[in-house]
């Protein structure tokens, strides 16, 4: 999985750290020799890098369909010809902009560490589009100076170049690869009608097993039934679950939120988290809390639904992400306005609520 990047540069090598601290620090005194009053990026290796596709960020539905039905030529002209209209907001919007505020309230509590979220925008598209997306950037004030742009190629293989906590698309295919390569990554999706959402507090809402935790217990729930499920949570309490795919992004966010607590501020830290859970409190719940506590990470709210429709409470908690592995609570998060993001990871891809998924359809 993708890790935090240490504090602390480490190498095999010294001469070779040593020259990469000067070029940086080179580059640096350069960058803030200009006069601006707009935020630099963090170095890369102290930020949280979230990495956004340009349709996640921006709704490009329309244009979308002109890529499929006229073609890559007539696609890139169209943008070019209205590369002076900013694209509308998409749905990783609201959570980029909360990502902003975070980093605005860490700039005034630590004016010179470069521990902040660092956002960048990932994508397929080719260089002649670019014009549109930066002006659309500029149009809405977004703090995002890093670009990766592929030309038609997939992104995947720069994540790691650009050391990335979190990869949002809305390409499967991608985001299967990313998952494949370690990297904490999500299919996002749209929900059925807006929700207001926190303009001052960054929310993310977890699902445990496959997004936080591996599928390990999942696998025995869905090949074995509840009753040995419960019996095996018992009997494996003090042992800890394996991590998930999802795990070192919590790590990444409780990083940040120790920055606040260090400043007196928990009580008015702007990120907050929560485990939402099919599981059981009484029967399988205590491994999930024991787990987390061995990990060395907090999590604010913990909320154990023993089966229940996650939708409902979802819309009380108002997250400007929720992650699940299981598409039948993506949808019915979504129908209730939650954006959500899909983590196709573990058995739980084989299964449409409860029930095995022929291996035909599996295929499509």
């Amino acid at each position: 999985m993708s890790e935090i990047k240490p504090t602390v540069a480490i190498s095999t090598d010294k001469n070779e750290a040593t020259a990469e601290e000067k070029d940086w620090a080179a580059a640096k005194a350069h960058f803030e020799s200009l006069k601006s009053t707009k935020p630099r990026p963090p170095k890369p290796r102290y930020a949280v890098t979230i990495g956004v596709s340009s349709r996640t960020l921006f709704d490009m539905v329309a244009e979308r369909k002109i890529f499929e039905e006229e073609g890559l030529e007539k696609y890139v002209q169209h943008q070019q010809d209205h590369e002076s209209e900013p694209l509308k907001p998409g749905v990783a919007f609201p959570f980029v902009k909360a990502l902003m505020t975070v980093n605005e309230r860490l700039r005034k509590l630590y004016p010179d560490s470069e521990e902040l979220f660092d956002i960048v925008l990932m994508t397929n598209n080719h260089a002649q589009v670019g014009v549109r997306l930066i002006n659309s950037i500029n149009h809405y004030d977004l703090t995002i100076e890093r670009f990766c742009m592929t030309g038609g190629q997939s992104p995947i293989g720069y994540l790691k170049a650009y050391m990335t906590n979190l990869y949002l698309s809305k390409d499967s295919k991608k985001v299967q690869e990313a998952i494949e390569e370690g990297i904490a990554a999500a299919i996002m999706f749209k929900p059925e009608m807006e929700t207001p959402l926190s303009e001052t507090q960054l929310r993310v809402a977890f699902d445990g097993d496959a997004v936080l935790f591996s599928d390990e217990s999942e696998i025995i729930v869905k090949q074995h039934g509840l009753d040995t499920f419960f019996e095996h949570e018992k009997l494996n309490e003090n042992t800890p679950l394996a991590k998930g795919p999802l795990k070192c992004f919590l790590e990444a966010l409780g990083k940040l939120q120790k920055k606040f607590y260090a400043k007196n501020e928990r009580l008015n830290c702007p990120i907050r988290t929560f485990l939402v859970t099919a599981r059981s409190a009484a029967s399988s719940g205590a491994r999930v809390l024991k787990t987390l506590r061995s990990w060395g990470l907090e999590i604010d709210e913990a909320l154990f639904l023993a089966g229940a429709p996650k939708g409902p409470l979802l819309q009380k908690i108002r997250p400007h992400i929720f992650f699940d592995d299981q598409m039948f609570h993506i949808e019915g998060a979504k129908d209730m306005g939650t954006i959500s993001a899909h983590v196709p990871y573990g058995i739980g891809q084989k299964y449409n609520k409860g029930k095995l998924i022929e291996p035909e359809k599996q295929q499509k």
